[in-house]
C-alpha cells in the first residue's frame, strides 16, 4: 500500500514556513524602526508594542507546529518529508528567535 501525506502535516509545515518568514520581517521592521528613529525606539510606543506582540504571536506559532510535527515524525503509515520539514523549520524559527531575545536583552 502506498504510503500518504497527511494533510495536517502539510498544514504544519506552511505554517512553520509562515511563522518563520514574519518572524525575519518583524526582526527586519524592529531594525529599520530602531535606526530610523533618533535615540532608538521607544518602547513605550504603540508601534514597539505591535511588534512585540506580533513576535511573541509568531514565536507561539512556531512552537506549536513543532509538537505535531514530532508526532508526525513517529507515525508509521505516512510519508515523513513534511513532517520533517515542517519540524526542521518551526524548530529552526523558534529557537532563532530564543537566541536573537536572549542577545538582545543581553546588550
Amino acid at each position: 500500500m502506498e504510503q500518504k501525506h497527511s494533510g495536517f502535516e502539510i498544514a504544519l509545515f506552511v505554517s512553520s514556513i509562515v511563522s518563520g518568514i514574519f518572524l525575519f520581517l518583524i526582526f527586519v521592521i524592529a531594525g529599520v524602526m530602531e535606526e530610523s528613529t533618533p535615540g532608538g525606539i521607544n518602547e513605550e510606543s504603540s508601534a514597539a508594542m505591535a511588534l512585540g506582540l506580533c513576535l511573541f504571536a509568531f514565536l507561539f506559532v512556531a512552537f506549536v507546529a513543532l509538537g505535531p510535527g514530532i508526532g508526525g515524525l513517529i507515525q508509521k503509515d505516512r510519508k515523513k518529508l513534511f513532517a520533517v520539514l515542517g519540524t526542521v523549520f518551526s524548530a529552526c524559527a523558534f529557537l532563532g528567535t530564543l537566541l536573537l531575545l536572549l542577545i538582545g536583552s543581553a546588550m
